[in-house]
């Protein structure tokens, strides 16, 4: 195969930079991620499955920007809670204690051979798109300016800084919003960092190394 011909991997991945907790994407766009708490609704009351229910059909429709729910399912890795049993078996002193811990650990460690037990991890992405035209930016500087050198580069830096800093605080507004809505609901948030980015995103475009499977679902 001509190597001139076929695509890196990377050319595929929309993903331009992760910085300061924010992922900014190849067409400019910028998004956060929250990591949200999840609500066990079957437990709720009639009541209270209603209310929630409107509660949320409030929130979506007092939203004037699209948001992305992201559902990661991975399988649970077992080892470690079965090496804390090896722990307590050996700590043990009572013979018999020890004996059912034993069959205990052996029922798990069956019990999660024939059937996978799935972890499930819960994020809203809040996207945000800055203006076509914002001055000064190396993409959008004034011909002009650029042919008769009136554009430095430090100037397009401090304006590309400036422009970065309006658009995060646009986007800060909206994940504001949004985490405020979700609390209502009884579902905590917290917003994801630039390490945690990264490894969320290792994970969604290496799940076979990663051991996870991802899905999505459009909100609004």
């Amino acid at each position: 195969m001509d190597r001139t011909k076929s695509k890196s991997s990377q050319e595929f991945v929309p993903v331009k930079e992760v910085r300061e907790g924010i992922t900014i994407l190849k067409d400019g766009s910028m998004q956060m991620v929250l990591a949200a708490s999840s609500l066990n609704f079957a437990l709720k009351s009639h009541d209270e499955q209603t209310a929630i229910l409107l509660q949320y059909q409030n929130f979506l429709n007092s939203l004037d920007f699209t948001m992305q729910i992201l559902i990661e399912s991975k399988k649970l890795d077992i080892k470690p809670y079965l090496a804390t049993i090896d722990e307590r078996i050996a700590a043990q002193t009572e013979d018999l204690l020890k004996v059912q811990t034993r069959e205990y650990k052996e029922f798990i460690r069956k019990f999660t051979e024939t059937v996978n037990i799935m972890s499930k991890s819960f994020f809203v992405v809040v996207p945000y798109n800055p203006p076509v035209m914002q001055v000064g930016t190396s993409s959008t500087a004034s011909p002009l300016a650029k042919l008769f050198g009136r554009t430095s580069d430090k100037t397009v830096t401090q304006q590309e800084t400036a422009n970065f800093e309006e658009n995060r605080s646009q986007l800060e507004q909206r994940v504001n919003v949004v985490s405020q809505g979700l609390s209502r609901l009884g579902v905590r948030t917290l917003r994801l960092g630039t390490e945690e980015l990264i490894e969320l995103f290792f994970r969604i475009f290496n799940p076979e190394e990663a051991g996870g499977i991802t899905g999505q679902a459009q909100s609004k």
